[in-house]
Order: C-alpha cells, then sequence, then structure tokens
C-alpha cells in the first residue's frame, strides 16, 4: 500500500507517545474483588470460559488463532486504511481505544464494531497508570469507559493498562470495580510505535508468533499499514489465523 509520507509525519510524530512500556508480570497479582452492582455491563457475546487469569498476556497454544490488538490513537485516514488491509485479509482485530482520541474522533468507535471487530478500553488520556494514585487511576477507566458507552451502547469487554504491559496489582482491582473482569495484556511486542518500517514489523510478528499469541501493534503509524498485507499473509502460510480476542479465547 501506497502512503504520502508527507502527509503523515506529523501523525507519526504525535503516535509515537502510543506505544506502552513492556515489562515483567507484577510479582504479586491477587485476585480482584468482585465488582459492584452498580459497574456497568460488559460487551455481551459468547461467555469466556471459566478459570480464565485475572490478567491474560496469550490464548490457548493449541489452537492455530493469533489476536492482533490495536492501541487506538491515530490519524483517522491512517485508520482507515489499516482496517480495510484487515478486513481485505477476512481477519478481525481487537482495538484498545484512548478516550481522548474517541472525544475528537467518536464516528471511529462505529467505525471498529461495524467491521466486525471488537472496542475495548485503553484509558482516558494514555498517561503513566501504573504510578497514579487510585482515585486518578480509577478516573482513566471509567471517563474511558463511559466514552464507549455513550458511543456504543457498552463498556467493551477488554482493558488494557495504558504505559504499561501489565497492570499492578491496584490497577487489576480497579479495572474490575469498572466492569472489566480482565486486564489485557499481550505476548508479543511489535515495537511498531517505534517507527522501524514496514519490513521491521513484519520481521518481528512473524519471528515471535504462534498459536495463541496476543500480538500489540498500534494505530497511527504508516509503517504498521504498510506492514498489514505481508504480515497478515505471513501468518496464513504459517497457519494462524488472525481473530478477536475473544474469539481467541473461546
Amino acid at each position: 500500500m501506497s502512503i504520502d509520507r508527507r502527509s503523515v509525519l506529523a501523525a507519526a510524530a504525535a503516535a509515537l507517545t502510543a506505544g506502552c512500556a513492556g515489562g515483567r508480570p507484577p510479582a504479586s497479582s491477587p485476585r480482584a474483588a468482585a465488582p459492584s452492582s452498580a459497574a456497568p455491563s460488559r460487551t455481551p457475546g459468547a461467555p469466556l470460559p471459566a478459570g480464565l487469569p485475572d490478567q491474560i498476556s496469550h490464548g490457548p497454544r493449541d489452537r492455530q488463532m493469533v489476536a492482533l490488538t490495536f492501541h487506538g490513537q491515530g490519524e483517522p485516514r491512517l485508520v482507515e486504511g489499516l482496517l480495510g488491509e484487515v478486513e481485505r485479509a477476512g481477519a478481525r482485530i481487537t482495538v484498545l481505544a484512548v478516550g481522548s482520541w474517541l472525544d475528537v474522533y467518536p464516528r471511529m468507535a462505529r467505525r471498529v464494531l461495524d467491521g466486525g471487530h471488537e472496542l475495548g478500553n485503553h484509558t482516558q488520556n494514555h498517561r503513566g497508570i501504573s504510578a497514579m494514585p487510585a482515585d486518578r487511576a480509577s478516573a482513566e477507566i471509567t471517563q474511558c469507559a463511559e466514552r464507549l458507552r455513550r458511543l456504543t451502547g457498552d463498556i467493551g469487554r477488554w482493558f488494557r493498562p495504558s504505559q504499561a504491559q501489565y497492570a499492578t496489582p491496584l490497577v487489576q482491582r480497579l479495572a474490575r470495580a469498572a466492569g472489566y473482569r480482565h486486564v489485557l495484556s499481550y505476548d508479543v511486542d511489535s515495537l511498531d510505535y517505534t517507527d522501524p518500517g514496514a519490513e521491521a514489523v513484519r520481521r518481528t510478528v512473524l519471528a515471535q508468533a504462534r498459536p495463541g499469541s496476543v500480538v500489540s501493534l498500534h494505530f497511527g503509524h504508516a509503517g504498521t499499514v504498510e506492514a498489514l498485507p505481508a504480515l497478515l499473509d505471513g501468518l496464513k502460510q504459517r497457519g494462524l489465523r488472525a481473530v478477536t480476542t475473544s474469539e481467541l479465547l473461546t
């Protein structure tokens, strides 16, 4: 796919901050308290199997599927191009949207869902949630959930912490209280937010992806859009189908 580099330089620069830092899972991840009766409902659909961990980084390793998950903020033209590539390949993705992005581009919420994809929560402002006090971290989660519910009628099934691969025990508890039973992490980091180029993105993902993988990718980067056709073809050649996270786990 050909993209005018000059027209996306500003969008790419702004999106560079969308990358979420990696790291190891928290040493202590106690099971979160049950959500209150006032918590908003999660996405309807096939129920998730019992026994899933509170924090999910991959799905079953015995199924030939992977979940491509996208941190959701970026210039709409790039997002439309990316979704078009995904849909032409017959794939489906999971988008973890930033609430402030939805405030500016509210129509993108329906665009994601109308394409057959999943939409979830990646905090309101994409700041370092792990270092926030409880009240601020809670607001980051609940404000994005409110945006999602206002735009789509539902808060989405998945929450992913901002600027962190794994949620701390506190953030897990706050997410559960907001209506998210599971935090969605990942086991493959494409590093596409560093803008290494389409070939590097393709190579990084294909080198690490295996059955059950959850892959971290980002909207707002021209190289990611350019990488997708070859990336999806490479997964297909290995017998791996790109599906939503819910499909991967159910």
